[in-house]
């Protein structure tokens, strides 16, 4: 089977390599438990693998057999610009890293179909100032989700995509789609990549969901990794646990593995230790 690396080496070793070509993973976590840095680590570190082969072997080491780095690396965001989302990477790697990545990395910014029709001035998300033209185009505009679908159709085939997130997405549920929409698009994209290859990552905050919809997302998934804070003590610690992963988990349940304990270095998101049971 062949498999494309989360860019987290501990994590990759651990599960023969990375994630299936062809999986949608769903990144589910607690606010600052690491779901962010994990998303901006995997795209920086296989950005890293085509710009500079020298750093990322400094850094992450050889690729697995069997592993395949993908091509292309594409980031989606629903409201925020490249240099926004450049800025929160460099808070979360070493600035190093994200520099000499950042030209390998394509970014797809849908804030201007995601903010339309609210009530933010569109001189917030848009460096083009508004024509009479264009108010009346507002109309025929490109729905969130159709222009999501125009990226995704255009760019996913073989590549790493990042959507930060679904949650946003959600949120833009009432002006595109229903609640019931959401994890039927996940189930599409997820049916989708199964031709097209490659590896997607969608990150969503599951405490902005209720237990039945976070149900519904995680089974619209191949995988999903929960990001969690664990309190011990006086004590917190982020906490990675597999949830559910066709073509992982059995994996990890020959080796025992329950849970893993997370930290934030230079590399970025990273694998401290590895709790197992007997």
């Amino acid at each position: 089977m062949q498999r494309i690396p989360f860019g987290i080496r501990r994590l990759d070793t651990t599960i023969s390599g990375g994630a299936p070509s062809g999986s949608v993973v769903l990144l589910s976590g607690e606010a600052g438990a690491g779901s962010r840095e994990f998303m901006y680590t995997t795209a920086v570190m296989n950005a890293l693998a085509t710009a500079d082969e020298e750093l990322f072997d400094l850094y992450y080491g050889d690729i697995d057999e069997g592993t395949t780095v993908p091509p292309e690396v594409h980031y989606v965001s629903f409201t925020a610009d490249r240099k926004q989302v450049r800025q929160e990477m460099e808070h979360a790697l070493d600035p190093e890293l994200v520099d000499a990545s950042m030209d390998a990395v394509t970014f797809h910014d849908l804030s201007p179909e995601y903010f339309r029709l609210s009530p933010v001035p569109r001189n917030w998300y848009s460096e083009r100032t508004a024509t009479i033209t264009d108010l009346g185009a507002d109309d025929d505009r490109t729905s969130v989700p159709e222009a999501l679908g125009d990226r995704l159709s255009e760019h996913a085939e073989g590549n790493l995509v990042v959507i930060d997130s679904l949650t946003d997405l959600i949120s833009a549920a009432e002006d595109d789609l229903s609640w019931n929409e959401i994890p039927q698009l996940l189930k599409g994209i997820s049916r989708a990549a199964h031709r097209w290859g490659g590896l997607i990552l969608i990150r969503v905050n599951h405490e902005t969901l209720t237990a039945e919809q976070h149900g519904q997302l995680v089974d619209s998934a191949a995988g999903t990794l929960m990001f969690e804070w664990e309190s011990g003590g006086s004590t917190r610690a982020r906490t990675l646990v597999v949830r559910q992963f066709r073509g992982v988990l059995s994996r990890i349940e020959e080796e025992n593995i329950v849970r893993f304990e997370t930290e934030i270095g230079d590399a970025g998101f990273d694998i401290s230790d590895v709790r197992k049971i007997r």
